[in-house]
């Protein structure tokens, strides 16, 4: 099975490795990772993250789009970290948002 490493540079909190297609919001929690998860629907914002990726990832939907629009309009590498599936190595920065 294929899998992937989520670092978070300027932390420090360890790298951790998860499988192809990991929603983030269901493997990472307050003791692995510095994100912090509000409505999880990818409304409010409290997931921010700057995302580096090795590869491209999969793109937001319509509705991340929208939230991202609100909360970090002009910077192309913003991500709902709620809303993102792993499907690259990456390097994650948090970006507090709504």
């Amino acid at each position: 099975m294929k899998s992937f490493r989520v670092e978070f540079p300027g932390t420090s909190y360890a790298p951790v490795e998860l499988p192809d297609l990991a929603s983030l919001s269901l493997n990472l929690n307050v003791q692995n990772s510095p994100l912090l998860f509000g409505c999880r629907s990818g409304l409010c914002g409290t997931c921010l993250i700057e995302v580096d990726a090795d590869d491209p990832l999969l793109p937001p939907d319509a509705e991340e789009l929208e939230t991202l629009d609100l909360y970090a309009a002009g910077n192309p590498r913003a991500r709902l970290a709620c809303q993102l599936v792993l499907s690259a190595n990456v390097r994650i920065r948090t970006l507090r948002g709504g």
